[in-house]
Order: C-alpha cells, then sequence, then structure tokens
C-alpha cells in the first residue's frame, strides 16, 4: 500500500484492486476462466469484424452495426480482463490513480456507447420490420456513419465528465478497491469528500441517458412485435421473432446488472456479489454477443464457411 502523508491527511497515490480469490489454487482457476472468456470474447467478435468485412454480402446497415458491436466488445473487455488476470497470478493489486482514471474512463466509454449501439441496432430492426419499403432511404450508410460518430463523442462526453467529477474528490486512509477493476461506485466509498454530487449526476445520467435509451428500444419493440403478430406466415414470424429476441436478452442483462451496480442504495455488500454483477455488465455481453447475434445466423454462417474454404 503506497500512501503519500501530508499534514492532517493522507492521500492516495495508489489504489488496490481485488484479486479472484484469496488462496492460489482458485485464484489460479478463476483466472484460467477469465483468460479463456477473453480469448473466446476477441475469436468471436473478430470472426465477425472479419466476415462482415470480407464478405461483399454483409454490407449492410445491420452488419455494419455488428461490425461496430464487436469492435467495441473487443476494447470493453480487454479494459478489464487482463489487468485482473495479471494481478490475480501475480498477486500484485496495486493500480495507479492515472490507471485507475484510465480504466473508469474506458469501461464507462465503451458502456454508454454500447447502450447506444444496441439503440441504433433497435431502430434497425423496427426499419427493417415495419417499414421495409423505406429501408434503403432510412437506414443509408451516411446515416449508418453518423449515428455511429454521434454515439462515440456523447460517449466520450458522458464518460469524460463522470471521470473528471470522480477524481476531484479526495481519498484518504483507505485505498482498497472492492472490486477486481477500478469503477465509480466503489470509489465513491473509498472518498472522504462529499459525494453528494456525484451520486446526483449519476442518477441524472441514468433517468435522462439510459432511461431514454431504453424507452426507445421498448417502443421499437412494442411496434415490432405488433407488427410480426400481423405477419400470414409462421416462417416469416418465427425468423422475425430470431433476429429481435437475441437483442432484449442482451438489452436486458446489461441494462439491469449495470443499474444494479450504479444506482442502487449505499449499502454494506458481498465483494463476490459486486463482482459477480460487474461480469455480467462488463464481461458477458462482449463474450456473448457475437453468439447470439451473429454466429446463430445463417448469413454469418455461410459467410465463414466461403472464408474458411478460401483461406485452404
Amino acid at each position: 500500500m503506497q500512501l503519500q502523508t501530508i499534514p492532517n491527511s493522507t492521500m492516495v497515490t495508489e489504489f488496490l484492486l481485488e484479486i479472484f480469490a484469496e488462496t492460489w489454487g482458485p485464484r489460479f482457476l478463476i483466472s484460467m476462466l477469465f483468460l479463456l472468456m477473453y480469448l473466446g470474447s476477441l475469436l468471436g467478435n473478430l470472426t465477425i469484424i472479419m466476415v462482415s468485412t470480407i464478405d461483399q454480402n454483409l454490407h449492410t446497415p445491420m452488419y455494419f452495426f455488428l461490425r461496430n458491436l464487436s469492435i467495441l466488445d473487443m476494447c470493453y473487455i480487454s479494459v478489464t480482463v487482463p489487468k485482473a488476470c495479471v494481478n490475480s497470478l501475480s498477486n500484485n493489486r496495486g493500480i495507479s490513480v492515472t490507471g485507475c482514471a484510465a480504466q473508469i474512463f474506458l469501461v464507462m466509454f465503451c458502456g454508454c456507447v454500447e447502450i447506444l449501439f444496441l439503440t441504433v441496432m433497435a431502430q434497425d430492426r423496427y426499419v427493417a420490420i415495419c417499414q421495409p419499403l423505406l429501408y434503403p432511404v432510412i437506414m443509408n450508410h451516411q446515416f449508418c456513419v453518423q449515428m455511429t460518430l454521434a454515439s462515440l463523442l456523447l460517449g466520450l462526453v458522458i464518460a469524460g465528465s463522470h471521470t473528471v467529477k470522480t477524481f476531484q474528490l479526495s481519498f484518504c486512509s483507505s485505498n482498497m478497491v472492492s472490486q477486481f477493476f477500478c469503477d465509480i461506485p466503489p470509489l465513491l466509498k473509498l472518498s472522504c469528500s462529499d459525494t453528494f454530487n456525484n451520486k446526483l449526476s449519476m442518477l441524472i445520467t441514468a433517468i435522462i441517458f439510459s432511461g431514454s435509451c431504453i424507452i426507445f428500444i421498448s417502443v421499437s419493440y412494442v411496434h415490432i412485435f405488433s407488427t410480426v403478430l400481423k405477419f400470414p406466415l409462421k416462417e416469416e414470424r418465427g425468423k422475425a421473432f430470431s433476429t429481435c429476441v437475441p437483442h432484449i436478452i442482451v438489452v436486458s442483462l446489461f441494462t439491469i446488472s449495470g443499474a444494479y451496480m450504479y444506482l442502487r442504495p449505499p449499502v454494506i455488500s458481498e465483494v463476490v456479489q459486486d463482482m459477480i454483477l460487474s461480469v455480467l455488465y462488463t464481461t458477458v455481453p462482449p463474450l456473448f454477443n457475437p453468439v447470439i447475434y451473429s454466429l446463430r445466423n445463417k448469413q454469418i454462417k455461410e459467410a465463414v464457411r466461403k472464408v474458411i474454404l478460401r483461406s485452404i
């Protein structure tokens, strides 16, 4: 523990993160599990990026956003898991204040852009199913690029503002973060400053930003399902539902676990529970997004088969 002593106060110059387990055996096994999840996520998302870029048939708005989501997910899981595994295997819990700030910024940035991409993808499904004749006009390439850039810019603003507000606080006495990566909620518990404004800004962001995205997604799917139920053929209804249900599962898992971590009242909770919840919104989506979105999709499977045959 590295602390810098100044008159009447002890200022933190390094934070200590949680490791996966205190004893070596369970710690090694959990670290290997996380590494496998990390490598699986990289492989799955890299496959989506590669085949959606190479195959001309996948140069559509839907796969444009899937490709962007895969790139984002590779970055998202890379922010937390490698550092956590290295810390656990080396039994070195330390992370500098600068490194902690960078990790908080990147986690929040990726999380914000993720929910924005999921919102735009709901818009894509709504237009494709409810307004198919206008789909090429509405979801044109220029619109897709503009929405991607707008999502990145808004993510930068939100992540930057919350990171700055967090590190304007004073951290003293304890520097033990009850999480395997730096996140805002556990840091607020360590602060010896008044954190009311920080919690209020997080609440306002959740209501305005996340709430708006969730409402937009919900309204889109209400229209989608009402339209799908009018399809005359059972096969058409099944195909439409198969493209929508995975998206709903990912949105629900991501938003519920994230909202619980960031908006729950300040109570003393189990560290293990916090770590499991954080895995649900930082590690699980990047791992399962390729599977539930694309690898079960016939077009992606066919594109993967073509790429493999071309490389042989």
